[in-house]
């Protein structure tokens, strides 16, 4: 359960109570430069004669080819927000649940006054924020005839066909949507560098010593998969050695977070937990069962908490970025 977008109903339930010379005679060598550049340049974003952005048209996920306006100005990309800011793109509407209650908290500073839109997507919001493009995250998005219905709003593109696509391949996609595929490269290239940097810093602080990350929502702990959201950062991209526990769980589901319960919670022997605890000021009675409480982690004092509004529920540049801060300021002191 609380796949990536079907987290969203635990997230409502919480605020209800909580993405480059032709010339006549010219040698093969130069026509197939010349060949090169024209196909970079439909792939990258055509220009007119003055060098000036025109539309393109990109096949998406689905095989819909989509024309993108040439500098799209009213962006609508719901829960792909990361990735537009990773690239400097700011959407016309947000994605958010509980009539805006809760958003992606932990991109405003990047986000703050930018109008929020249901998750859902309902054609008359859709509709009324004028959008010049649409951007869809996976194909479960647009099933049945809702591509079509939104198609008519605006040029709809599908980054993905899964409901957890790969982050990396994701930023790509709307990079090349955007013409800033270099922009998006680099953003890579430079989060590649900063988990190798942040990964030899957490070795030498702690070895092989085992981490988990675990949610506390209504009173029911969920770990995260070792292959998806904050586990794809902890355990692949900085190494930290994944409990057994958590790998039991996670080879059997397709789930970022799934529930653990309280048999499994018990023989969890994690060194260090990461505990984003969405219970706080609600009591977090959970934390004070003695299970809980016999956790390694827990009787040697190494959990680090965390609000339900950080980074943690989350995927993308900028999210996986700021996870890694908080594990460096966590695990290495």
């Amino acid at each position: 359960m609380v796949k990536k977008h079907n987290r969203i109903y635990i997230i409502a339930t919480l605020l209800a109570f909580v993405l480059l010379l032709t010339a006549c005679g010219g040698n093969e060598e130069e026509k197939d430069k010349d060949q090169e550049n024209n196909n970079a340049e439909n792939h990258e974003g055509n220009t007119d004669s003055e060098g000036e952005a025109t539309e393109r048209t990109l096949t998406d996920a689905m095989g819909n080819e989509v024309t993108i306006p040439a500098e799209p100005k009213r962006v609508i990309a719901s829960y792909l927000e990361d990735y537009l800011v990773a690239l400097g793109i700011t959407p016309v509407a947000q994605w958010s649940v509980s009539d805006g209650a809760s958003i992606q908290d932990y991109l405003q500073d990047s986000l703050e006054g930018v109008p929020t839109i249901p998750h859902d997507l309902p054609y008359e919001a859709v509709t009324s924020f004028e959008p010049d493009l649409i951007i869809m995250d996976s194909a479960s998005m647009v099933e049945g005839n809702k591509y079509d219905q939104y198609k008519k709003i605006a040029p709809t593109y599908v980054v993905g066909t899964e409901q957890n696509n790969d982050w990396r391949e994701e930023l790509v996609t709307i990079g090349e949507v955007f013409g800033k595929k270099d922009k998006a490269e680099q953003i890579l290239a430079d989060y590649e560098q900063k988990a190798s940097d942040a990964k030899e810093k957490i070795k030498s602080a702690i070895g092989d010593e085992s981490a988990a990350a675990i949610w506390l929502v209504n009173d029911t702990f969920y770990v995260v998969s070792e292959s998806l959201s904050s586990g794809d950062v902890m355990y692949n991209d900085l190494g930290l050695t994944t409990p057994n526990v958590v790998s039991e769980i996670s080879a059997n589901t397709t789930s970022n977070w799934s529930e653990i319960s309280l048999e499994k919670l018990a023989e969890l022997d994690a060194d260090h937990i990461f505990l984003i605890n969405s219970d706080k000021g609600n009591g977090a009675k959970m934390l004070e069962d003695p299970i809980w409480q016999n956790i390694p982690a827990v009787k040697n004092d190494n959990i680090y908490e965390f609000e339900s509004t950080s980074s943690w529920l989350y995927t993308g540049p900028v999210a996986n970025g700021q996870m890694i801060d908080d594990m460096l300021n966590s695990l290495v002191k």
